[in-house]
């Protein structure tokens, strides 16, 4: 042992020694003049042990808090999943009944389809759908929508067909101005779809045409491909020329959120 613990041991045997040979009166006092001494120390120990107490039961409470949150957020993420599905469910479903209803009140004979390709290729503007052969589906069919003439069918597969869209320059259509004699070939314009919505010209109406802007465009039923009186769209504004007269059209139909499509299998031409 080093002489300087021992000189400690040794003084503290001594004091302890000469505390027990005190009268009781003594040792009450010694123990007063200790306790006062280490109670400041006893006090902070019994504050930092309290402190220490509560701090662990803020990391065992923000830990259960943790394990609720992730546990929320889980449920939450569930539920948008199915809320997500819910709402695409909800579309398929409105479509569905808008489907129905157009096969119920239009008088033609019509296959419903599903645009499963809206996407325009260098050859033409054209979408796929998902019918094809199995369902008496053949080429040179009007393909209509609840808005008005999509195109017509210019390739059949089996499960499969292509649509020849209005806005194409080849896809050509007899049409009538609504409360006027002006007849004339409607199509897409040359170069195929613009930026922006697609318009289409209506060409061959006569050079002093008593048209205007607002007036609603219909097929009339000449050529043996499209049944008469199918809407195509609305004038826009009327172009005179030398000749002739040409109306800018803005189509009926939104070709950029095709979804459910019909042919026609058979009707009035």
């Amino acid at each position: 042992m080093k002489p300087l613990n021992l000189i400690a041991l040794l003084l503290f045997l001594g004091g302890a020694m000469w505390a027990l040979t005190r009268s009781e009166r003594a040792v009450r006092e010694i123990q007063s003049v200790y306790f006062s001494a280490m109670s400041p120390f006893l006090s902070v120990g019994s504050k930092t042990e309290v402190n220490a107490r509560n701090f662990m039961e803020e990391v065992r409470h923000s830990k259960e808090l943790q394990t609720e949150l992730d546990a929320v957020n889980g449920k939450l993420g569930r539920l948008r999943v199915i809320e997500s599905r819910f709402r695409e469910l909800e579309n398929e479903n409105a479509q569905f009944r808008h489907a129905l209803q157009f096969k119920q009140a239009t008088k033609f004979d019509v296959v419903a389809a599903r645009v499963i390709r809206n996407q325009p290729n260098t050859w033409g503007q054209t979408v796929e759908i998902d019918a094809g052969t199995e369902r008496d589906i053949g080429i040179q069919l009007a393909v209509l929508s609840n808005e008005g003439l999509v195109g017509k069918i210019d390739r059949v597969d089996k499960g499969r067909s292509s649509v020849l869209l209005l806005t194409d320059e080849k896809c050509q259509v007899s049409a009538k101005v609504e409360g006027s004699p002006e007849i004339g070939i409607l199509s897409g314009p040359r170069g195929g779809m613009s930026e922006g919505e697609p318009r289409l010209r209506l060409r061959f109406l006569s050079k002093e045409a008593l048209v205007k802007p607002g007036q609603r465009v219909f097929t009339t039923g000449r050529g043996g491909i499209f049944q008469a009186n199918i809407l195509l769209g609305t004038i826009e504004h009327v172009e005179k020329g030398a000749l002739d007269s040409e109306a800018i059209v803005r189509p009926s139909v939104d070709f950029a959120d095709l979804s459910t499509v019909f042919v026609v299998l058979s009707g009035d031409p």
